[in-house]
């Protein structure tokens, strides 16, 4: 793996987030770094949450804290605040951390993007996961958000105000073969995000999902979630990319972009009235 920086592709700029402030976990590479410089881009102060480090038992290299400040750098070029901070979302004191220091240096959470994930250990039937390795896809995948809106939460129901975009996936949807645990906390994400949201919404707290299909892994972003799940399949990453490029009705795979254009809606004004959605990026997949 690479950490040296890469341009990102053009972002278009404007005013759609300003004054507003967010916190976006998994932000050192991928969909995080897209949805981060995108929320920038739109005025908004960020505070940049990441791992930025090896996860034992997740067999492919993570995010690291130079990717992670590469993310700050893109950010502050766009003349916004950008905080670096390195936190483990199975870690609720280092979860609580990183939202006092949001509120502290901005005085607010206006938005949360709960991106963090992994996709991996997988690639195997049900009954040959272990217990450990099925506790682990809980415990980042869906424990993690839970973890981040139980500390964000409070401060949006003072305000009575805030957005929360969860990341999920078609995995929380549908099923995938050899995915049980992914598919199993995807599923339970979107199920957390319809009762947050009925819990919030008395208090103008907004809670939504995306479901993204298979996304491109640009180098832009340094994403490369779609190459490690053709590894844990032991399949070459060309084959993959074909393979979901075949299952998708509109041909082609999915650009973080437009995930990240799609939580800059949910995370706006734009969708005052939004709660309790799922919403899917996928090509149309989902609709089959």
């Amino acid at each position: 793996m690479t950490d040296a920086p890469t341009r990102p592709a053009p972002v278009v700029t404007g005013d759609r987030l300003a004054g507003k402030t967010a916190i976006v976990t998994g932000a050192a590479r991928g969909l995080g770094r897209s949805c981060a410089v995108t929320f920038a881009a739109q005025g908004a102060d960020v505070v940049l949450v990441d791992l930025a480090g090896e996860l034992p038992g997740v067999p492919y290299p993570l995010g690291s804290a130079s990717q992670l400040a590469h993310t700050a750098d893109l950010c502050a070029g766009y003349g916004v605040a950008a905080y670096p901070v390195e936190a483990d979302v199975r870690d609720l004191a280092a979860v609580r951390a990183a939202v006092a220091l949001a509120v502290a240096r901005f005085g607010r959470v206006d938005v949360l993007v709960n991106n963090a994930g992994i996709a991996a250990p997988s690639g195997k039937p049900t009954h040959e996961i272990t217990e450990a390795e099925w506790q682990l896809m809980l415990d980042v995948d869906l424990s993690g958000p839970w973890r981040m809106i139980s500390a964000v939460g409070e401060v949006m129901c003072r305000q009575r105000a805030g957005s929360i975009v969860n990341v999920a996936s078609t995995a929380g949807l549908v099923g995938y073969r050899h995915f049980a645990g992914y598919v199993a906390a995807k599923h339970g994400l979107v199920g957390l995000t319809r009762a947050a949201a009925l819990d919030y919404a008395p208090l103008r707290v907004r809670v939504n999902a995306l479901c993204p299909g298979s996304v491109r892994d640009d180098p832009h972003v340094e994403g490369r979630m779609l190459a490690e799940i053709a590894r844990s399949l032991e399949v070459p990453v060309a084959e993959h990319e074909e393979t979901f490029v075949q299952a998708q009705p509109m041909n082609a795979l999915i650009e973080p972009g437009a995930v990240a254009q799609a939580a800059l809606w949910l995370a706006s004004d734009e969708s005052a009235q939004v709660t309790g959605s799922v919403i899917t990026v996928d090509g149309g997949f989902t609709t089959r």
